[in-house]
């Protein structure tokens, strides 16, 4: 079923029960949607779902769920414009339920998966008339009666009352369930029967003389007259020229030489003919057939004759075309043909002729039809309706090339929006922390991102070994900066590590915030081993040789976005500067850790060695160490 149904279900659970029962409605109905989409299609279940779900918390029948779910559609529908159509089927409810058929087949084109039903009433009185419903979707007759309910009281100003006369499955040609549902309908239908009551008295007076069906014929080519029991007694003369003889046709059953193509989901009856005469039905000519039946009249006469088939053509439309080639398709004029109309039944010979017309969409479809302007109906607007098509046509194209460039365009444009918002959205996050900066995009003020933490680790990393004194020193210097710190980049992301700035020849980075991580410590000192390590195996181009020296001290701190033209996310507090500290009085290709810092290192995955006592400035006497990694063959201290 298309979104729109459920939508109105949606809508007016909110409305009417409010948003907790709609969402308890989910959870207990297990529906994994939260919204939907109106031209997107959903399983039919999903409506029987939720309506079990609303019974259940609202204490109803299920029953009772369905029928208020179809008057939810009903009030839904009106958004869409759809009760303009309504009010225009008829001027009274009896018209509207003669025409549901043909609405459903108007809004195929808007929801061309719709799996409609169909209905046609019976046994019309001024107290109401019976309403046979067949669909193939099961478990939503209920559904039905409350669409019907609400339409009778919203756009007719009348009370209806339904009963179940009868209900009984088949299975269709196709092996899908069918059900058929047959109503009695009570509402006041005396103005209906009025106006018919009229309408008769008025022919009753108008008494003409008959004339022969050969007349009917005439004037409809394309019609097609029927018996009660569905055998061929007549066609127009037009559809003579397509049999290629009128003999092949008469005394035939209808369903071999045509297809019934709409109104769908019901089988090709003389009951459901008779009753659905508002309905506009869709017969498909089978000219396989008809060239299978010439094939066949052709081998016979072959075999009296005593000739050859395979040398044997026949003529169709003026062309010579061997039988071999006679398949649907392969040859122009031999297409199937699109007939459109209505059913009208003839009392004065017990007989239904449909009155149809060829379906032609533009005018370059008649040669492969083996159609021409000629042999469209003289009467009505068909030959019209062909022209204009086809003088459109060329602006119709136009329109669409020009739609379809435009389509083009924007879809680059959104492809190139998508690539430049990722590149702003890496930019940014260099900048600020992805949890800060998707902050920040939300609204919240600069100073909403300002935050403490009760213990980080915050390292600081130092070029030494080299200095510039000229211009050549200087761009040799970004060179070699630009080399180191790329490659500590890599190292940063690789052990969650967030890098703050590069300050000269200075680069800090923490670990901790704003992401919390309980081996922030760990984390700081492998980045910072790593660093050492790789800073000996890079190769600077000018040759160069580039050290390290690192500090790293663990303690609390504040954080926040600082700034607004060149926004930064900061860290400041005595840690910051005591990490400072550490890296100033370090040692090259060595990494310098305070003792909160050591504390909080595995003892088995490091080798820390003791420094001593270090007059670090601002903080006086300090007790650090050396932090290696496991495969430091130094001796050990027994501090360690």
């Amino acid at each position: 079923m298309y979104g729109m149904l459920l939508e109105s279900v949606q809508h007016f659970v909110q409305l009417e029960y409010g948003e907790d029962v709609w969402q308890k409605l989910l959870i207990e109905s297990e529906c994994k949607y939260t919204v939907f989409s109106t031209h997107q299609t959903y399983p039919d279940n999903i409506m029987s779902t939720l309506a079990m779900a609303l019974a259940n918390i609202t204490s109803t029948s299920l029953d009772d769920s369905m029928m208020f779910f179809g008057r939810c559609f009903v009030r839904f529908f009106s958004n869409y414009g759809y009760d303009v159509i309504i009010k225009a089927t008829g001027r009274y409810f009896a018209d509207f339920l003669s025409n549901i058929d043909n609405l459903h087949s108007q809004f195929r084109v808007s929801y061309p998966k719709m799996k409609s039903p169909s209905m046609y009433i019976t046994d019309i009185d001024e107290d109401g008339c019976v309403l046979v419903y067949r669909s193939t979707r099961q478990g939503f007759t209920q559904y039905m009666r409350g669409q019907l309910y609400q339409i009778a009281s919203e756009f007719f100003n009348l009370k209806l009352e339904t009963h179940v006369i009868e209900t009984t499955n088949k299975i269709t040609s196709d092996g899908r369930d069918l059900t058929i549902v047959t109503f009695r309908l009570n509402f006041d239908n005396s103005q209906y029967m009025c106006n018919k009551k009229a309408e008769q008295a008025t022919q009753i007076k108008c008494d003409f003389p008959p004339f022969s069906c050969c007349l009917l014929l005439e004037l409809f080519p394309f019609a097609v007259l029927l018996d009660p029991t569905l055998t061929i007694i007549g066609v127009g003369e037009k559809l003579v020229e397509v049999a290629g003889d009128k003999e092949k046709l008469l005394g035939q059953p209808l369903s071999k030489y045509f297809k019934l193509r709409s109104p769908k989901g019901i089988l090709m009856s003389w009951k459901n003919m008779y009753y659905l005469k508002s309905v506009n039905f869709e017969l498909e000519v089978l000219r396989t057939e008809l060239i299978k039946s010439t094939l066949e009249d052709l081998e016979q006469e072959s075999q009296d004759t005593c000739d050859n088939l395979s040398v044997r053509e026949i003529e169709i439309d003026g062309k010579s075309i061997s039988p071999y080639s006679l398949r649907r398709d392969s040859q122009p004029g031999l297409r199937n043909i699109l007939l459109k109309g209505q059913m009208k039944y003839l009392s004065d010979i017990n007989g239904i002729i449909f009155l149809c017309s060829p379906v032609i969409n533009d005018i370059s479809e008649l040669p492969d039809q083996g159609l021409y302007l000629n042999d469209l109906n003289p009467h009505g607007l068909s030959k019209e309706m062909v022209l204009t098509g086809w003088q459109s046509n060329s602006k119709l194209h136009l329109m669409f090339d020009k739609a379809e460039q435009r389509a083009t365009e924007l879809e680059k444009n959104y492809t190139l929006l998508d690539m430049w918002k990722r590149r702003g959205d890496e930019l940014l996050y260099s900048m600020i922390p992805k949890p800060v900066a998707d902050s920040l995009r939300t609204g919240n003020s600069p100073l909403s991102t300002c935050k403490s933490f009760d213990i980080v680790t915050v390292m600081f990393c130092e070029l030494v070994g080299f200095n510039s004194t000229t211009v050549e020193d200087a761009m040799e210097l970004v060179s070699t900066m630009n080399a180191v710190f790329s490659c500590f980049d890599s190292l940063m992301d690789a052990f969650n590590v967030y890098k703050v700035e590069t300050v000269g020849q200075i680069y800090m980075a923490v670990c901790g915030a704003p992401n919390k991580n309980e081996n922030h410590a760990r984390n700081i000192i492998d980045a910072a081993l790593e660093m050492v390590k790789h800073i000996r195996q890079l190769k600077i181009p000018s040759g160069t040789k580039v050290d390290v020296r690192i500090g790293a001290h663990s303690g609390p701190v504040v954080a926040g976005v600082v700034g607004i033209k060149v926004p930064r996310y900061c860290f400041f507090g005595d840690t910051v500067n005591t990490a400072s500290r550490m890296q100033s009085s370090s040692e090259p290709a060595m990494v310098h850790i305070s003792e909160p810092t050591k504390c909080l290192l595995p003892k088995e995955r490091y080798i820390i060695i003791n420094r001593g006592t270090v007059k670090i400035k601002g903080k006086g006497n300090m007790q650090t160490f050396w932090a290696f990694d496991n495969i430091y063959n130094g001796e050990e201290n027994s501090d360690t």
